[in-house]
């Protein structure tokens, strides 16, 4: 039997402690209860410091604090992981833009309304992609279909940034402004024309404009769409 006492105590001590030290460590390394969330919110972080290409999925186990063999029960690969990152992005585009929409008010002006949810999806979109461009960019990295129904992809309002456009348009179809002829496939002319201005000013020409001068050209922009629409 081992004594407790004299020299033998301090040693005992330390193996105890040491004992208990390693025990914590394996916890933190192996044991994790929500992992995956876990390893999307690190590809996030990745996303919004280096884009697409900064999403990488040892180094996404690295900040989770797991090994990365872990990483494999709930992603396949590095791809699997970057979709899950464009998901997210995706879903904060959608919770800017709904952001700018809680901001118009329904009244008796059903024109004015519809003007003020045109002008806010574009310039939510279009702030979204000032604020965080490395997400912007993973957002529309590997895009999904248009119309794929992915809960994934939206915010508190059940649409995706795609689909807001449309609830826009076609609140300005109801309220006169927009015919049906020309409410047809309006959303990929709306689209294609604020998401040009958020790359020329993210990597194109306009990259060292102020994002203020960017923004005032943005509301200008989304003025003309409207009115090139109706």
């Amino acid at each position: 039997m081992l004594s407790t006492s004299g020299p033998f105590r301090g040693t005992l001590f330390f193996e105890q402690t040491m004992k208990k030290n390693v025990i914590i460590e394996k916890r933190k390394t192996f044991r994790h209860g929500d992992l995956r969330n876990a390893l999307i919110a690190a590809g996030l972080e990745m996303a919004r410091v280096g884009g697409p290409n900064a999403v990488i999925l040892r180094e996404a186990t690295r900040h989770a604090g797991v090994f990365p063999n872990a990483a494999y029960r709930h992603f396949a690969g590095q791809a699997e992981l970057l979709d899950a990152v464009r998901s997210a992005c995706l879903s904060r585009v959608a919770a800017a833009i709904e952001d700018e929409m809680k901001k118009c008010r329904p009244g008796r002006d059903s024109q004015a309304f519809a003007r003020k949810s045109l002008h806010a999806v574009g310039m939510g979109y279009l702030g979204f992609a000032m604020r965080e461009p490395g997400m912007f960019r993973t957002a529309f990295s590997v895009p999904p279909a248009i119309h794929e129904q992915n809960p994934a992809h939206t915010a508190s309002m059940g649409l995706n940034p795609f689909q807001l456009l449309s609830l826009a348009l076609d609140r300005m179809q109801e309220s006169g402004l927009l015919g049906k002829k020309n409410r047809k496939d309006a959303e990929y002319l709306a689209w294609s024309t604020v998401h040009g201005l958020a790359l020329l000013a993210l990597e194109g020409p306009l990259h060292k404009m102020p994002h203020e001068m960017v923004l005032a050209l943005g509301e200008r922009l989304v003025v003309m769409v409207e009115r090139g629409l109706s």
